[in-house]
């Protein structure tokens, strides 16, 4: 990609994090606070190289991790096709 500017490369991992609806990581968390997201844990896992790592699932690492699966939640799209009251039909 050729990205030098560190500020740049911030700004391409948040958003990457807002697609992928995950939290940021606090580097400064306390371990006596519950886990963080499933996903974040799974693409930790994932970020590593190997056959392990490329073979490892989702629900697997869950499973393996004794996590509690859950649905994701992908916020909805507004429809901006849609009149609103103060347009006139």
């Amino acid at each position: 990609m050729g990205l030098t500017d560190f500020g740049h490369m911030q700004v391409i991992s948040r958003h990457v994090r807002e697609l992928l609806g995950i939290e940021e990581p606090v580097f400064s968390r306390s371990i006596a606070l519950p886990y963080r997201d499933n996903m974040g844990l799974f693409l930790e896992q994932k970020s590593r190289s190997g056959e392990k790592a490329d073979a490892l699932t989702f629900s697997q690492f869950v499973q393996e991790a004794g996590l509690e699966p859950y649905k994701l939640s992908v916020p909805e799209e507004q429809d901006i096709s849609e009149p609103t009251s103060s347009q006139s039909p």
